[in-house]
């Protein structure tokens, strides 16, 4: 109920006070508790099956050994023969984070930035169309299956997101939904090797999940990347996720996750952060927003446009995204505004946009970071 009530608290200012205000909450809090009751079972069994599945010495060995996939393992092929060609891509990939994967409704809304009872109509609609077209669950032919990898590609891509910074509860990290999404990855690019834009996605999770026991103090306060301790970065997930990116960018077309996977390099290799090369990774997101653009990109290419460009030009990028509706209610446009206004002396502005930020967040751990940011800042202009 009280997750229902800050839906409400969210939703009711922009989309109005429902008809019938105490159906709407009951909804939706019904919604949340069946989700959290599956998301339970999900990681519980993903829990077993890894402990099942893990060599003993796996579980104490750092590194690229930790995660190893099984000899034989149905989760690819349960993934493949759901992402079912009926469906528009991102109707399968919605239906299979929610059916397989074991994501709440929310969880997937949160993915593809739009609300809840959004992705619950798409994903109910998603199922009325394969009863309707009496969809049946087989192999896929040679010319579906480049097109069932792209979807899986998008289903582990999602779900490591999903792990990497958890958007519900007091943690930062799902461990166990990153690990499996690595796993999985793994066991994707062992089967198809060739497969460039496999290998990419695979060398992103594993220079991204490098810098884990960095991202967050004892405490669990989140670490932003440029005051990560490097030391503690995973060397050896480095070292494999840089060499998988250095074997496929020459190799032949480039896609969106050899792209992000060539940023996370690049971070990754630099010795600390003012090391980092900043134009490098504005012409890399430059090139992945050409190739596959959409707001999350634009906000993150706007942070390292105002590392080369100043933060003015940064702004001016993200500028357009205000306009979306969709977007004014999403926590990072707020954060990344906030972050680009601190250093121009924007300060009311930027406190504002922290605590709208802080206040859109689902996640416990960013909405401590969020407010801690803006009392700094008001504090500093205090003491200025």
């Amino acid at each position: 109920m009280q997750e229902a009530l800050a839906a409400a608290a969210r939703a009711w200012p922009t989309d109005g006070v429902p008809d019938d205000p105490r159906a709407w909450l009951v909804t939706v809090a019904s919604r949340r508790y069946v989700d959290a009751w599956r998301s339970d079972s999900a990681r519980e069994r993903r829990e077993l099956l890894s402990a099942a599945r893990t060599p003993p010495d796996a579980l104490v060995t750092p590194g690229a050994d930790a995660v190893r996939a099984p000899e034989h393992d149905d989760t690819l092929t349960l993934l493949v023969l759901c992402c079912h060609p009926v469906l528009p891509r991102a109707s399968q990939v919605a239906l299979t984070l929610r059916a397989v994967a074991g994501l709440t409704t929310a969880q997937v809304a949160r993915a593809y930035l739009v609300p809840e009872a959004t992705m619950a109509q798409r994903i109910s609609r998603a199922k009325a169309r394969l009863r309707e077209a009496g969809a049946r669950f087989v192999p896929p032919s040679a010319d579906e299956l480049p097109g069932r990898v792209a979807a899986v590609s998008e289903v582990l891509y999602l779900v490591f997101t999903e792990g990497h910074t958890t958007t519900t509860g007091s943690g930062l990290v799902d461990v166990s939904l990153a690990d499996e999404a690595i796993r999985l990855a793994r066991e994707l690019h062992r089967l198809l090797p060739s497969d460039d834009e496999v290998t990419g996605l695979l060398a992103l999770m594993l220079l991204t999940h490098a810098r884990r026991a960095a991202r967050s103090t004892p405490d669990g306060d989140l670490v932003p990347l440029a005051a990560q301790d490097r030391t503690r970065w995973d060397a050896a997930l480095v070292r494999e996720g840089t060499a998988l990116v250095e074997a496929v960018l020459p190799a032949g077309r480039v896609g969106p996750y050899q792209l992000q996977a060539a940023i996370a390099a690049v971070h990754d290799e630099a010795a600390t952060a003012a090391d980092t090369d900043w134009a490098q990774i504005d012409v890399l997101y430059g090139m992945l927003e050409r190739l596959a653009p959409s707001p999350v990109v634009t906000m993150n290419h706007a942070v390292a446009v105002a590392e080369v460009g100043g933060p003015r030009a940064g702004l001016d990028l993200v500028e357009p995204l205000r306009s979306d509706r969709a977007l004014r209610r999403h926590h990072r446009l707020h954060a990344v505004r906030a972050h680009l206004l601190e250093p121009l002396g924007e300060t009311e502005e930027a406190c504002a946009e922290y605590a709208v930020a802080a206040e859109l967040t689902t996640s416990v751990v960013e909405q401590r970071y969020l407010n801690a940011r803006a009392a700094a800042l008001r504090e500093a202009s205090t003491h200025d």
